[in-house]
């Protein structure tokens, strides 16, 4: 029987074979000089306006655990592609270089870049795959959560995806991006214990199915749930189980009972909003809220409280985990210098800025964003300049920030974006400039490519 690790994600293993048949290669030839990688998106999705960057302490404790096991250089040996001298040499591999990135919770765009890694070049290459598994999907979640947060100010915001995520990883990272985003929390239990996250969950339709009237499972649920009652009230027809909701809390008061909340997860949610609303209100429950879920999204959300639905708060499920709308960002992890000298791809399409680089900020008297510039590293800009020292030597250079501060960095950073940038529907371009250090350098490093040719 195949044997499988608990803990396969922290596995070394978890990366593309090209990453070690590079290796061989670099081994075989004696190329392990110091490499300079960065982490970018190329191009943000039409329906972005900004990201969120997020992931980066799921990548530093990636980098700082990175070894290999004897079963990880078994599983390589079992391949018959790897020299025994070169499987040797992975035994005491870990990861000794310097990494440098924009904190999380900050707004970024395209061709900027949100990590950068400077090592020997087998560790700098060896991990790429993972670093771009982690960042990519915690940005990718982060921004979307953010737009669900502009789209609904104020309200109560729950990640329900986990059942529609892409595995367990997915959905417990999904947890923690949408909470640093600004959601209120999440349904999915472990990020709990892993993170702190508060976690929330109301009912399902089973649990009415399974009592013999839709009064009884509500007084069942109200009498033996120890935290905020939510009850789910579309089960059979909506409006009735509102007016059973109202009937059912004038025995629950006398045993000091509240009910908090109603849940809509089917129909038009608006009108029946508005309609449950009035029955709630007439029946003299004013204080019990409405809460709305079942395949919304950003834009549902805004439609519904831009119509003036009178809904409290929202479970964002599938749309949310798997970021239906931009399932996947154009981004890369691409090698800028290497030996002291300067790289830079040349591919149609996927045109690379060489050497390390920085980003510098400029604001306005408001604090609004007006302008990036990409530069080098040693081309100090005006500005504020966004990427940090985060590792050196291999070793983390501060303790990590708590989902609180990040969260409060998000909101900040939302706060700080120009109206333009912060619609959901219509698209605006920022400004990334680049600077003449960077255009010169980029010249230079064709010519000499040029000359190779």
């Amino acid at each position: 029987m195949t044997q499988r690790s608990p803990d396969w994600h922290n596995s070394a293993l978890m990366c593309d074979l090209y990453q070690f048949t590079m290796l061989q290669a670099y081994f075989d030839r004696g190329m392990n000089d110091t490499a300079i990688f960065e982490f970018f998106v190329r191009r943000l999705p039409p329906q972005r306006n900004f990201l969120i960057a997020a992931g980066l302490d799921q990548a530093i404790d990636y980098l700082t655990g990175l070894r290999f096991s004897t079963a990880d250089l078994d599983t390589l040996r079992s391949t018959e592609l790897f020299g025994e001298a070169f499987l040797d040499s992975l035994q005491g591999m870990h990861f000794t270089g310097d990494v440098d990135a924009v904190p999380e919770g900050t707004a970024i765009f395209g061709n900027e870049p949100l990590l950068r890694v400077t090592a020997p070049l087998a560790e700098a290459q060896f991990v790429e795959s993972r670093l771009i598994n982690i960042l990519h999907y915690q940005t990718l979640i982060a921004s979307k959560a953010a737009r669900c947060v502009l789209a609904a100010p104020g309200k109560q915001l729950v990640d329900f995806g986990m059942r529609r995520s892409h595995g367990a990883e997915a959905a417990i990272l999904a947890a923690r991006a949408s909470y640093l985003a600004g959601f209120t929390g999440t349904a999915t239990v472990l990020a709990k214990r892993l993170f702190g996250i508060p976690v929330f969950g109301t009912m399902a339709h089973s649990f009415i199915e399974a009592h013999d009237s839709e009064l009884a499972a509500f007084e069942n649920f109200a009498r033996c749930h120890r935290g905020a009652i939510v009850l789910l009230i579309d089960t059979y027809d909506t409006e009735t189980g509102a007016e059973r909701v109202v009937s059912l809390t004038r025995g629950l008061a006398a045993a000091g009972i509240d009910i908090h909340s109603v849940r809509l997860d089917s129909g038009d949610l608006g009108q029946l909003a508005h309609r449950v609303r009035r029955i709630l209100d007439e029946g003299g429950q004013t204080r019990i809220g409405i809460f709305a879920s079942g395949g919304i999204d950003e834009l549902e959300v805004q439609r519904l409280l831009g119509e003036g639905a009178p809904i409290d708060g929202f479970g964002i499920g599938t749309s949310l985990d798997v970021s239906s709308d931009a399932p996947a960002l154009d981004c890369a992890y691409k090698l800028q210098e290497y030996a002291g000298i300067a790289r830079r791809k040349r591919s149609s399409g996927k045109l690379t800025w060489p050497g390390a680089k920085q980003v510098f900020r400029h604001y306005d008297r408001r604090g609004k964003l007006t302008r990036d510039v990409l530069t080098l590293v040693d081309d100090p800009q005006p500005g504020e300049a966004l990427l940090e020292p985060v590792m050196r030597a291999g070793r983390r250079v501060a303790p990590s920030p708590t989902l609180h501060a990040i969260r409060m960095r998000v909101e900040h950073e939302l706060r700080r974006l120009p109206e333009d940038l912060r619609s959901l529907t219509r698209h605006a371009a920022y400004p990334v400039e680049i600077a003449p250090a960077l255009e010169t350098l980029a010249r230079e490093v064709d010519r000499r490519i040029d000359l190779q040719a």
